[in-house]
């Protein structure tokens, strides 16, 4: 289970959740919190005086335990799962809460800033794209910078982790720009570096792709804003410029 989301709960304890809405949800959408059950292992919700229920989240189990004591425990959830919730049970409202202050958020903002920060929808499904550090992300980088200049139609290469909206599945997903009509490219470009430079075993997440054409620059610039690895070739210079957070 992560721990505490400490940017969230420094956040609120300032007192000033108006002043700071966005930073505050972005906060919770990247960090997620804290939701009580109860014995028999439903959702709590609490009441926000005449504004009706809404879903008690918290920064961490030690802010659970001393705002509501009476829960039988707390469960982390993401952003995409606090949706869910509300989605299931019509409550519209988030009540978050830090040690000593708290702020109340409307679901639906909750919804556009994740839509904002790396949900992408691919038909008629909605995923989340985060930066992953897991072991096959940072080899599938070195893999794609060694070998992406061998393939001059092959532009663009992000690595990120998804998790999908529906169905709460998760793997890593691939996403290499080419040219247009060049889509075999971007297939035997993976296929090499997982038959010989990043061998997947039982143990290791499923590797997805998407292949982006030149008329998908829409939703290339999505994936740039996301902070996602990135390998990038500039053919034309014989160079390979690799992008990513570890660096920075």
């Amino acid at each position: 289970m992560p721990g505490p989301n400490a940017t969230l709960a420094a956040i609120l304890e300032r007192g000033r959740p108006a002043d700071e809405s966005d930073a505050l949800l972005a906060a919770l959408v990247d960090g997620g919190v804290y939701v009580p059950f109860n014995d028999e292992g439903g959702v709590v919700f609490i009441s926000l005086g005449d504004s009706g229920p809404a879903l008690p989240a918290y920064t961490s189990e030690a802010a659970c335990d001393q705002w509501l004591p009476d829960a039988a425990g707390s469960v982390w959830c993401d952003a995409l799962r606090l949706l869910d919730i509300a989605q299931h049970t019509g409550v519209e409202a988030l009540a978050v809460f830090a040690e000593t202050q708290w702020a109340n958020v409307p679901m639906p903002l909750v919804g556009h800033t994740l839509r904002e920060r790396g949900v992408r929808t691919q038909g008629a499904q909605t995923m989340r794209l985060t930066w992953s550090t897991h072991p096959v992300a940072v080899a599938l980088r070195g893999a794609f910078a060694a070998r992406i200049l061998a393939y001059p139609a092959v532009r663009t290469v992000w690595i990120g982790h998804a998790r999908w909206l529906a169905t709460g599945n998760e793997h890593l997903m691939v996403h290499i720009a080419v040219d247009e009509g060049a889509k075999l490219q971007a297939k035997e470009l993976l296929e090499l570096v997982l038959a010989e430079d990043v061998r997947l075993d039982q143990d290791s997440p499923n590797v997805a792709m998407g292949v982006l054409e030149p008329h998908e620059s829409d939703a290339a610039a999505d994936l740039d804003r996301l902070a996602l690895d990135t390998v990038r070739a500039h053919h034309d210079k014989a160079r390979v410029e690799v992008i990513s957070r570890e660096f920075d």
